[in-house]
Formats: C-alpha cells, structure tokens, sequence
C-alpha cells in the first residue's frame, strides 16, 4: 500500500487562533501541527440536546406567571385560593423533577 501525506489548511480568526494556543498550553503541547492532529483524531465533541431544558423553561414561565397573578390577586382583594396555591405547589413539584431528571443525564455525560 502505497504511503500517502497530505496537508491540510486551514483559515482561524485571531479569537480563534488565540483559544487554540490557550488549550495547546492547558495540554502542555508547544507544537500546533500534533495538537491538531491529535483534537481531529481523538478530540471529543459534544453535542448537547436541550429540548428539555427548554421545556423545563418554558414551564417555570408559566409558573412565575401564575405566581405573578397570585399575587396581583392577593394585593387587590386580599385572599388568594387554595386550590390556586396548590396547584402552583404541584407544578413546582414537576419542575423540581424534571431539573433533577435533566441534572443525572448531563452528570452521565
């Protein structure tokens, strides 16, 4: 088989070019050419789907919401329902859980 070299160029910005000597010092490289080669052969790159963190997000939006309400009902007449304050109660619950849900998968990452 017949032995084949090649090179490979590539443009970085003078950020980028900047980060690159930073994480080539924090791995205690001097030579560019083997860290580069060693990032593009066995470097990681994770790629983190965060649907449900926006989801969770998007739930404590409508909670503060509805706490905001609460209160605004609370100021004008006084009172506030109890029903109201336990459903905000258990919507908290489901937040609680799906943070927690969301933190053990990203700590097994």
């Amino acid at each position: 088989m017949a032995r084949q070299d090649g090179m490979i160029y590539v443009r970085v910005t003078k950020d980028e070019w900047k980060k690159i000597h930073e994480r080539m010092a924090e791995a205690g490289m001097k030579n560019m050419s083997a860290f580069i080669r060693k990032m593009a052969l066995n470097g990681y790159l994770i790629k983190l789907d965060l649907t449900d963190v926006k989801e969770v997000l998007r739930l404590l939006h409508i909670n503060s919401n509805n706490l905001n309400q609460y209160a605004k009902r609370a100021n004008e007449t006084g009172s506030i329902y109890e029903a109201d304050i336990k459903d905000l109660q258990k919507s908290h619950q489901e937040i609680l859980q799906l943070m927690g849900e969301i933190l053990d998968r990203l700590s097994s990452i």
